[in-house]
């Protein structure tokens, strides 16, 4: 299972990595292609301040990336996301994540009427690098326990449904019958029993359950975008009533082509990985490449 995901991001990636332009179709005027490429830094200094403060600099690069298909009554969206920070400051030992993820969305649709069609969902969600917890010893030296890896946790989310799209920009998908298979490294398993909800000694668990998810983006003025993506889980094997709840928001300040200001929230509800909300959010003057 493992290989097979990893061979799967792989082939995407190859295939996201093919497009030159900002918005490029291909020869056969099906294909439309977007993405975008950033970097987000940021550095305090500080010498004889009497109000206080710790040398840091820390650093975000992002990917954004769209390839989306449609011809006749079929329609296929894809989304790449994937985002890496480190933050370094001068009294500790460790460089630290500001943020780390990495996810694919795919979503075919074939016309039923309307604006509605029938529709197959593929979601995958993981991270890129190792993560730690840090703490301090009784001499106060800071040390780290890693918790967490790349497919560790890992989320793979399919199943069909139906999709109401007016555009690229605004669309809502209801899957019913949707499977999630949650992978783990079974090292992690061993002494943590219930880690991300895979039991002891075990490397998966499977979910059926209901999975809603919606995409709506749309200017707020001129220059500024503001990107919203959504998606609920409920799984009808064990407690229904919780519901796994992703909300992202990323909004970007455009000053010129190369130069924007950047704001990314995100919240998430999943009990198996901790009791009440996860939330980030990254903020900065980012340097901007469109492919």
């Amino acid at each position: 299972m493992k290989k097979l995901v990893i061979i799967l991001l792989c082939i995407f990636g190859i295939s996201s990595a093919q497009s030159q332009d900002l918005i490029k179709p291909d020869t056969t005027k099906v294909w439309t292609k977007k993405g975008n490429f950033s970097l987000l830094f940021n550095q305090s200094n500080f010498n004889n301040w009497a109000a206080g403060g710790e040398n840091n600099m820390s650093g975000n690069l992002g990917i954004n990336y769209d390839f989306n298909y449609k011809k006749k009554d079929v329609t296929w969206d894809n989304k790449i996301i994937a985002s890496y920070g480190l933050v370094k400051t001068k009294n500790s030992p460790f460089e630290k994540k500001t943020d780390d993820r990495l996810e694919f969305n795919s979503l075919l649709g074939k016309k039923a009427k309307g604006l509605w069609y029938y529709s197959a969902i593929l979601n995958f969600k993981t991270q890129i690098a190792k993560g730690y917890i840090y703490g301090k010893d009784a001499n106060g030296a800071e040390f780290r326990t890693e918790t967490t890896n790349l497919l560790s946790p890992g989320y793979l989310t399919f199943g069909p449904g139906m999709l109401w799209k007016k555009s690229n920009n605004v669309k809502f998908n209801m899957a019913p019958a949707t499977s999630k298979i949650t992978i783990v490294d079974s090292d992690f398993t061993v002494p943590n029993k219930g880690y991300f909800g895979v039991e002891e000694g075990k490397n998966l668990r499977y979910e059926l359950g209901f999975y809603g998810s919606g995409y709506f983006k749309f200017n707020l003025m001129t220059n500024v975008s503001l990107e919203n993506i959504v998606s609920v889980y409920s799984n009808y094997i064990d407690k229904p009533e919780n519901i796994d709840l992703d909300y992202q928001i990323n909004i970007v300040m455009r000053i010129n082509r190369y130069l924007s200001t950047n704001l990314s929230m995100q919240a998430i509800y999943d009990d198996n990985a901790f009791q009440g909300f996860q939330t980030r959010q990254v903020f900065g003057l980012a340097v901007n490449f469109g492919f």
